[in-house]
């Protein structure tokens, strides 16, 4: 099987970056979200990206245009997924809406096209278990931003064809992309490792530490080229206290989320999408 055209759910940070990469990468891609509002504002910062390209001359202005013309978008959640080969869901992480969204799909997607699901620690199976495709379905976890990070967490769920997987490592590796392969837990690899970090970094912060000098510690003595709670600003404190919330039911109480960030996004402080986090923006 050839993939050809790849149809992208959800028009947020992840699924703009998802559709970026494919159409540069020479796919027609179909990008759905449930509101026009959130497709013209993917567009924009698809071309804002494209065109920092251009001006530092990565790309050819002609190549820009070619690419945007390959991303088509629609709010029609059948029309975007009927001709797609390959379907790669970037909706909100919570578990019943990513099922409602494949079952939906299911009804429409041709019979031999994959599902790919971007979570970046709900099981693979809970997901996929909605569908009549379990043999076509597996994990692809990109990293935010998508057009910059060069891993992609590949998720082999426990009926995943070595067919399936072949064809989307193919798939990433043509992205210019390299693959990192886990097993179907909570969290996988990436998520079960980062957010108990970033989760003990928001525990520190509750002792009194200084965000910055957190921050400064771990890029300085440990070489990260960002800041744990930068990043959990970057990410969305949402985010990450739903990641521990899924990965506690799994593992246990070593996951449970510190108290500051549940405050937080109790309070909307959701970091850079908000305006406000552990940094003000």
């Amino acid at each position: 099987m050839e993939i050809k055209n790849v149809a992208v759910i959800g028009a947020g940070a992840m699924g703009l970056g998802i559709a970026q990469v494919s159409a540069q990468a020479g796919y027609q891609v179909s990008l759905n979200d449930i509101s026009e509002n959130g497709l013209e504002k993917a567009l924009k910062a698809i071309t804002k990206s494209l065109d920092k390209s251009v001006e530092k001359g990565r790309l050819a202005a002609e190549s820009r245009d070619v690419i945007l013309g390959r991303i088509k978008t629609t709010t029609d959640l059948a029309e975007a997924v009927r001709d797609a080969d390959l379907v790669i869901e970037a909706v909100f992480e919570n578990l019943a809406l990513k099922q409602d969204v494949f079952k939906r799909i299911d009804q429409t997607a041709p019979q031999q096209a994959i599902f790919g699901s971007n979570t970046s620690t709900l099981p693979i199976a809970a997901i996929a278990a909605g569908t009549g495709r379990l043999d076509r379905f597996v994990g692809i976890h990109f990293m935010n931003p998508v057009p910059l990070m060069k891993g992609v967490e590949l998720i082999r769920g426990r009926h995943t064809s070595d067919e399936t997987l072949r064809i989307s490592l193919d798939f990433v590796k043509s992205l210019g992309k390299e693959t990192a392969i886990a097993v179907d837990y909570a969290g996988f690899i990436v998520s079960r490792v980062l957010d108990a970090m970033l989760n003990e970094a928001v525990k520190c912060v509750m002792d009194g530490n200084d965000p910055e000098e957190i921050d400064k510690a771990m890029k300085l003595c440990c070489n990260f080229p960002i800041g744990p709670l930068a990043l959990i600003d970057l990410v969305g404190a949402d985010i990450v206290l739903n990641g521990l919330e899924t990965m506690r039911g799994d593992f246990g109480d070593k996951y449970t989320p510190a108290p500051l960030l549940q405050q937080m996004v109790r309070g909307g402080d959701l970091g850079r999408k908000t305006g406000r986090g552990f940094y003000k923006y």
